[in-house]
């Protein structure tokens, strides 16, 4: 280093900086620049350079900027003081080197240094706004830069309409992404894929896919990540013979043995078409690349479609487990309401040291609801503090709906009350549960609350009202609310709210309102609408209109025995026996049989499970005597009475 220094201050020593030499990059000088592996290095050749007034000059000054804020950013530092006492001023090059610099760790920065620049009159270039583009921190700068690039004339740089393609995309502006590229005057495989890609992580799958077939039309070769983005539409849009249409193209370009990432998204769009044997041969056809990526999405599809003992065998042949692989197999087991295997997956997981997360507590919380087991409920809820899990939205939402079916609503409130933000999942869970126990005026009470803090209700919302409303008999406002749900706030009715409205009606025994509104409806009435039709009729022994009701409840569901029995019910309820035994003929007749009826109790934490005459239950004997003398003590009493 001190040779090298020496023949750098015989080369410079008492002359300006040789013009003849001044682009030669080995220059001693630049040579020791090049060189230099340490900042200690750095430091001794930038005194050095400062010695000999060679950061007054502006060839080895730009060398010396791009060497410290690009090449070795560690040294930026020394670029930022070095630039802003910079006696000359800056060119081009220099003021591109310096907002490339900062353009991904200083971005406020970065544009004060291009304001700088115009005021200079130093115009930018193509590559100024590249580097702008990147520094960009919302959609507004991006418009900015992007209207600077067509005041200056670089708008049809095609590496800058890529970019600026892109950049639109991602952030969602798909209206302004797609007017650069209809614009662009040649598109290369780039362009397309940022168009499609930003298509398809908008959620729309079908002009992604659409743009995918125009660019093959147009004779652009697509290559690993137009399939990709491609795959990803079909798999938004459930198109099976779209993605094995772009399947064979892949098999013809060498297939997806060794590239994984394209092996994942074709398992991917595999698994979310329903696909469960094509995505099995992908992954077997992958074997080697594969990661864990490809056994968590293969599990995950197994679990989620009831593919149960396919999953949990997947699940013991994997070679890592990571918490999407434990979630996945939980999730499986909970949405079958298996609660034994959830508990017992769980107390694996925690033994693998794996911590569980949001995800894990909602797998939980739901089967848990589905049981009822009200202590179960509280020890998933003692996990949230345990594991120290955030308690967002999703959470809290799903612990209200799991408390609520537990039967506990204060401690539902109580979650309730502990979210943070609370969106209009975790209100319309909480009005659900409320709703759920009878307490209607408290559930209207928190939708008007809800309304003033202007939260937009939904679909699940109105669900819970409604339902509210027919628990407590509150006709008027239910059909109010029922209303405005088109009128106010946009929302068409769907099977469960004419469903709630039909149930509400028929408790206050408004039976031909009720016949009128089903008429009158926008859609096809469905088994629950008709069911709670004939409910109705029961109620107030409608015969008329439960005939109609339960013959339209049999064109749905022939095979299920309540349409049957309800009408033969209401029958013998007002006296005409014959009619009831042919209903019950015909029911035998047509090979239907009455599902026997199932109650279900948690005791000391254990959950006992019941049929109608039933003697499997270990204590059986003891269960039917105690009933047997529960019966003889009320005949005494109501003897005594």
């Amino acid at each position: 280093m001190r040779t090298a220094m020496e023949a750098s201050t015989s080369h410079g020593h008492g002359s300006n900086w040789d013009a003849t030499t001044s682009l030669d990059l080995n220059h001693p000088t630049l040579v020791m620049l090049e060189k230099c592996k340490t900042r200690r290095q750095f430091k001794e050749i930038l005194a050095h350079m400062v010695r000999l007034h060679l950061t007054e000059q502006t060839f080895p000054m730009s060398r010396l900027l791009y060497f410290s804020a690009i090449s070795h950013r560690e040294n930026l530092d020394f670029s930022l003081a070095l630039f802003h006492h910079f006696e000359f001023q800056p060119n081009l090059f220099m003021f591109n080197t310096m907002i490339a610099a900062l353009a991904s760790i200083h971005k406020r920065r970065c544009f004060c240094l291009y304001k700088r620049m115009l005021k200079s009159a130093v115009s930018p270039d193509k590559h100024t706004l590249n580097h702008l583009l990147k520094a960009c921190r919302c959609l507004t700068e991006v418009q900015q830069v992007h209207q600077h690039g067509v005041i200056s004339g670089f708008s049809s740089y095609s590496y800058l309409q890529n970019s600026l393609v892109k950049i639109y995309m991602e952030n969602g502006a798909l209206a302004l992404g797609r007017k650069v590229f209809d614009k662009m005057s040649q598109r290369d495989v780039v362009s397309w894929n940022s168009l499609i890609w930003g298509y398809v992580k908008a959620g729309c799958g079908r002009e992604g896919l659409k743009l995918f077939q125009d660019m093959c039309s147009e004779g652009v070769v697509p290559d690993e990540f137009t399939m990709v983005g491609a795959l990803g539409a079909c798999a938004k849009i459930g198109v099976f013979r779209s993605g094995r249409s772009i399947h064979t193209r892949i098999i013809k370009m060498g297939g997806v043995s060794g590239h994984c990432i394209l092996g994942n998204a074709l398992l991917d769009m595999y698994v979310k078409c329903k696909e469960l044997d094509y995505a099995r041969k992908v992954f077997d056809v992958l074997a080697v690349g594969r990661d864990a990526v490809s056994w968590n999405i293969l599990l995950s599809g197994y679990a989620k479609f009831g593919k149960l003992p396919m999953a949990k065998r997947l699940f013991d042949e994997m070679p890592i487990r990571d918490s999407v692989t434990w979630n996945s197999i939980i999730d499986g087991y909970a949405q079958k309401g298996d609660m034994v295997a959830v508990v017992n997956l769980f107390e694996e997981m925690q033994s693998h040291k794996v911590k569980p997360d949001g995800r894990t507590i909602m797998s939980l919380a739901s089967v848990i609801g589905m049981t009822g087991n009200l202590d179960k409920g509280k020890w998933v809820h003692g996990l949230v503090a345990e594991a120290r899990i955030k308690m967002d939205a999703f959470l809290g939402s799903a612990l209200v709906d799991m408390y609520s079916k537990c039967g506990s609503v204060e401690k539902a409130l109580s979650v309730f009350e502990e979210v943070q933000e609370r969106d209009v999942s975790v209100w319309s869970a909480m009005i659900s549960g409320l709703a759920l126990h009878g307490h209607g005026t408290r559930a209207l009470e928190l939708f008007r609350i809800m309304q003033a803090k202007e939260i937009q209700p939904n679909h699940v919302t109105f669900t819970g009202v409604l339902s509210a409303c027919s628990h407590c008999g509150m006709v008027e406002e239910g059909l109010t609310i029922f209303h405005s749900m088109k009128q106010i706030y946009g929302i068409e009715p769907c099977a469960e709210h004419y469903g709630c409205v039909i149930d509400l009606l028929g408790r206050a025994g408004k039976l031909m309102e009720a016949k009128d509104l089903i008429e009158r409806m926008s859609i096809k009435p469905t088994r629950s609408i008709w069911g709670a039709m004939l409910n109705a009729c029961r109620v107030h022994q409608n015969v008329e209109i439960a005939e109609i009701a339960s013959r339209e409840l049999l064109k749905i569901e022939p095979e299920e025995d309540g349409g049957y029995i309800i009408l033969s019910n209401i029958y013998a309820s007002v006296g005409r026996w014959r009619d009831a035994d042919i209903v019950r003929q015909t029911m035998e007749n047509r090979g239907v049989r009455k599902v026997a009826g199932q109650s279900a109790v948690v005791v000391n934490g254990v959950f006992h499970e019941f049929v109608s005459a039933d003697k499997a239950h270990p204590r059986w004997s003891e269960i039917y005597s105690l009933i047997h003398n529960m019966n003889n003590e009320m005949k005494v009493l109501n003897n005594f009475t």
